[in-house]
């Protein structure tokens, strides 16, 4: 007797206000935010640190250290800037 199984889904990350971190660029291209957004993005995305300013539906607020807008994207295009 075969049980079906159910897709198994990948850990959800989870981010605190105040974390620092960088964009996954394999995440992030091809994504929708890719997609409405120039289609040279700055190295800084990738490179960091970004302090997460506020989480909200899988969703994070960034903030860059230089003087350029907040932005906000999903969990899953973030990483832990080490």
């Amino acid at each position: 007797m075969s049980e079906d199984l159910a897709p198994v889904k990948p850990p959800v990350k989870t981010f605190r206000k105040g974390a620092l971190v960088r964009v996954n660029r394999e995440a992030y291209e091809g994504s929708v935010e890719s997609e409405a957004s120039d289609p040279n993005p700055p190295k800084y995305i990738f490179e960091g640190p970004g302090e997460v300013l506020a989480v909200k539906a899988g969703c994070a607020q960034i903030r860059w250290r230089m003087p350029v807008p907040d932005v906000w994207l999903p969990l899953d295009q973030l990483e832990a800037w080490s």
